[in-house]
């Protein structure tokens, strides 16, 4: 019970960052970066599962954005067909898309490498094609709920209706899943996780369930990913198909290499950069596509000389500046 709640200097960091983003940045943020930050929450949720199960399982899943669309899809249709709270919608959503990530499950307990990556863009693109055909619920009537003219409002939570109010939600919905995470690293799944990542064959040798704990992992990234999509959903208010496009999925897996897998930091840093500096490059006139060359060069750059990405860089010069403090004040 100690080491499961101990907290180490990265957690520390993690809560005070989360502080600085819940108590102060919602007050210094304007209308439109007040809506930025929210959509980055919610994809920092999201890339905190996929970045979670390449980091522990050494498996690349292609449609995670696919799932946060099944997310806020049933969302959507929860809040016009009953009028529910929206953490009940945002729960259950969750649990559906868990389910999806069951059966994204069934063939990874068969394939590895880019054999699953194949399989889940596939999978990707055929709910690309689906919100495509069928739309997104807006508040008509019938199973789909779609209607022509104006969209009925989308319910947020009783306690953050205004924008200041659902970004900290949003950022402690996220908090509680770099958490939920973190605590399954851990437990005993994490301690499996890491022996199926180095040897299956030594996993299913030591005892451990390969089975099970590959599509436990694939049901923790859909929960995420639904919730995530329902967060979504209640900050634009309504979703368009052009946002769950199987591309985005491979864009995001991209950017949680570059932003570092192994760590919560890197998540961040994959939704900033996803969604803060396009904004950031519309803001000073220069073509929001750019960023994509950026993310090209990081990913080059994550590749050949930081395997743990970004935060790994950061963490290994803090720990050394650290260090170096340290061994001054020995010397003197």
């Amino acid at each position: 019970m100690k080491r499961l709640l101990h907290v180490t200097p990265s957690g520390w960091t993690g809560f005070a960052f989360a502080a600085f983003c819940i108590l102060i940045l919602p007050e210094i943020s304007g209308r439109y970066w007040l809506s930025v930050f929210t959509s980055a929450g919610c994809f920092a949720l999201a890339i905190a599962g996929v970045a979670f199960m390449y980091a522990r399982l050494g498996m690349v899943s292609l449609t995670q954005v696919g799932l946060m669309g099944v997310g806020g899809w049933v969302a959507l249709r929860l809040n016009y067909a009953f009028g529910w709270p929206f953490e009940v919608n945002m729960v259950l959503a969750a649990l559906a898309t868990m389910v999806c990530g069951w059966v994204l499950a069934l063939p990874a307990l068969r394939m590895r490498g880019l054999y699953l990556a194949l399989v889940t863009l596939m999978a990707a693109g055929g709910l690309e094609i689906i919100f495509a055909t069928f739309q997104f619920p807006n508040g008509g009537t019938g199973f789909w709920g779609v209607k022509t003219g104006s969209a009925d409002p989308f319910l947020r939570p009783w306690i953050a209706t205004s924008p200041e109010a659902y970004l900290r939600y949003v950022i402690i919905c996220a908090v509680l899943g770099f958490v939920f995470i973190e605590l399954h690293r851990r437990l005993q799944p994490g301690r499996a996780w890491a022996l199926i990542r180095r040897s299956e064959a030594a996993a299913m040798a030591a005892g451990v369930n390969v089975t099970l704990y590959k599509t436990w992992a694939f049901g923790i990234a859909g929960l995420l990913g639904g919730a995530a999509g329902a967060l979504l959903a209640g900050s634009l208010g309504l979703l368009d198909d052009g946002t769950f496009r199987a591309s985005e999925s491979v864009m995001i897996f991209a950017l949680a290499v570059v932003g570092g897998a192994r760590y919560w930091q890197g998540a961040v840093v994959a939704a900033v950069l996803y969604k803060v500096l396009p904004a950031l490059l519309n803001i000073w006139g220069v073509d929001a596509d750019l960023a994509f060359v950026i993310f090209g060069v990081g990913l080059l750059h994550a590749v050949i000389t930081a395997p743990d990405g970004i935060a790994g860089q950061l963490i290994d010069a803090v720990r050394g500046l650290t260090a170096k403090r340290r061994k001054e004040a020995s010397d003197a």
